[in-house]
């Protein structure tokens, strides 16, 4: 598995699982201005999906991609990808804030979309992207990668739903970042990247969704804050926020800019989950002071303890179901309500959030 190191580059590697045989599904990519477009192209390939197109209007983007993937053609525009009708899902990965604006014109086309997370950075732009959908049949899928492209997550998911712990009672999600270097404009402008809570809290609303089955919630609280880059004050460095969902259960969300210089990888993305008869904890980037590998996975039940390091054990099958999906109007690879639920989590506990520091 690759993992990203500077949080623009993020494509792990599984094993192929082809659902469909080649040319059967046919997919392009375009905006390639987060890394995590490598990570939503290469999960869909390895799940049987033959790369076409692409398109950026920067030709530099275009040439780091197609090192990566040099089977695709270069479009001229957009309009030339949408023109095409033998493609049926176009992979995104655009500014934030345009990232709305972009999934309607790709639905509005007749194709399904897979949007890089945050997928909307207003509310504005998430009932639009609601009423898109419900006017054109189209998916508006969202790449929400720490859960779906991360194998100890998936293997918790498997764990709560084969009631390992019981009903779950909490959710605590811990995202620290590393900054880095390097970063484009947008990304130190929150009109355009949305807020900390909104960009990369998005991953653990999403979690807390689906740990705790609920399918609405309250934020309690939230709060950012810029402590420590006043020489890029649009930088929200810090955030935090509380949820209650419809079914009573709680999380804590943690999300920061703050990784350390002497940790082996980019983040030490945590997620603590609180069952009825135990917990599970993971560790999914590297286990701090044993070993620099992710996807652990600690269990604890009433039977006892139990370790998992399930790298290149679980795979990525969220792909193989879009795929799917995708060709016969299903959801089983996620709801079209859960995904736009928490984009719309995300969304007000950004708009709720107090400035603190």
């Amino acid at each position: 598995m690759t993992q990203k190191s500077d949080g623009m580059t993020y494509a792990p590697q599984g094993k192929p699982r082809p659902v469909v045989a080649p040319g059967e599904f046919i997919i392009a990519a375009a905006h390639l201005d987060h890394g995590h477009i490598y990570g939503q192209c290469q999960g869909l390939i390895e799940a049987g999906a033959t790369l076409t197109w692409v398109f950026d209007p920067d030709p530099a983007k275009v040439a780091k991609f197609l090192a990566k993937f040099p089977q695709a053609k270069v479009a001229r525009s957009l309009d030339e990808i949408l023109a095409d009708p033998a493609v049926q899902l176009v992979a995104a990965a655009a500014v934030p804030c345009d990232r709305g604006a972009l999934g309607g014109r790709v639905m509005d086309a007749g194709k399904d979309y897979f949007t890089d997370k945050a997928p909307f950075t207003t509310l504005d732009q998430l009932a639009a992207a609601r009423a898109t959908v419900a006017r054109t049949g189209r998916k508006y899928a969202v790449y929400f990668s720490e859960r779906l492209h991360v194998e100890s997550a998936m293997f918790a998911t498997d764990l709560v739903r084969q009631g390992a712990i019981g009903r779950v009672l909490q959710v605590i999600g811990l995202g620290p970042h590393r900054l880095g270097t390097g970063r484009p404009d947008w990304f130190f402008d929150p009109v355009k990247y949305g807020g900390i809570l909104c960009d990369i809290g998005s991953h653990q609303f999403e979690q807390f969704l689906t740990y705790t089955g609920a399918t609405d919630a309250t934020v309690t609280h939230a709060a950012i804050a810029n402590y420590a880059h006043p020489e890029t004050p649009g930088l929200e460095d810090f955030g935090e926020a509380n949820l209650l969902g419809n079914n009573g259960a709680t999380n804590y969300v943690r999300v920061d800019w703050f990784t350390p210089a002497g940790l082996s990888t980019w983040g030490d993305g945590r997620t603590i989950i609180m069952g009825t008869r135990g917990y599970i904890e993971l560790r999914k980037y590297v286990d701090v002071g044993r070993e620099a590998t992710g996807d652990h996975v600690y269990l604890v039940d009433e039977k006892g303890e139990q370790h998992f390091n399930v790298a290149g054990q679980v795979g990525f099958r969220f792909f193989g179901k879009l795929i799917r999906d995708c060709q016969h109007r299903t959801e089983h690879a996620m709801t079209q309500a859960h995904a736009f639920k928490a984009a719309e989590l995300c969304l007000r506990a950004q708009a709720a959030a107090k400035r603190i520091g």
